[in-house]
């Protein structure tokens, strides 16, 4: 009999915003697997989960390289599918860490495509950076009839003033070496003074701000900016 696949979300940072579902699947599985940076450098989701995880524990490092223009990595997710589809043959349930939400601009989506038409799967959510970064910053994303927009910032610059002008509220991720352009969009549109910027929520060194008050020129991957239209603070 087969194992059993788990996209297992582990939050944003803090191990005590896991939940109890993604606590008990950590300790049942035999296997456990993370997406990390290619290089040797440390793997935020079982950074995240590290307290949870028992000794003896099967792991799985995923090593992704991180190249402008060429991700997701077919062939690497093809090679870790392959990995963990043979676990699963010998009867092993394998538990995959996810950063967030696994169907949140999660990498487990690409196993997902890979294993879920020939394995028992189930994917396990999280608590999204979304909800943490407005729970940090003290700031409701939405509220009655507004509408969300969750946007990448390495979208192309007319697309990204387009998207924000025509939102409710904003939710702009991936925001990195976008920052420069991210500002020069919310300048343009009269709307730097209401954008919130959160780095790295509920963790040690998080940081949250006013944009206007952040004084860089780039951010890291885990940061995102928010903002709401003046009648949706009012709402």
């Amino acid at each position: 009999m087969s194992g059993r696949l788990y996209g297992v979300g582990v939050g944003p940072g803090d191990p005590e915003l896991l939940t109890l579902k993604s606590v008990r699947l950590i300790n049942e599985s035999s296997v456990i697997a993370y997406p990390a940076p290619a290089g040797g450098a440390e793997s935020m989701a079982r950074q995240i989960a590290a307290p949870h995880i028992p000794s003896g524990k099967t792991e799985i490092v995923i090593e992704t390289p991180m190249i402008l223009g060429q991700f997701p990595a077919n062939d690497i997710y093809d090679k870790y599918a392959a990995e963990i589809a043979a676990h699963l043959d010998a009867g092993r349930d394998v538990a995959v860490l996810c950063e967030g939400d696994p169907f949140l601009f999660g990498s487990f989506m690409y196993l997902f495509g890979r294993l879920a038409t020939d394995y028992a799967t189930e994917v396990v959510p999280g608590v999204s950076s979304l909800g943490a970064c407005a729970a940090r910053a003290e700031v409701p994303l939405v509220s009655r009839n507004q509408t969300l927009a969750v946007i990448p910032a390495p979208i192309d610059e007319n697309e990204l003033q387009r998207r924000i002008a025509a939102a409710d509220a904003v939710a702009i991720m991936k925001v990195g070496r976008h920052l420069p352009k991210v500002r020069r969009v919310l300048e343009g549109l009269g709307r730097l003074k209401d954008a919130i910027y959160v780095e790295r929520a509920t963790l040690e060194n998080e940081k949250v701000m006013a944009l206007s008050d952040l004084d860089a020129e780039t951010a890291p991957y885990f940061s995102m900016i928010l903002l709401r239209t003046s009648e949706a603070s009012d709402a």
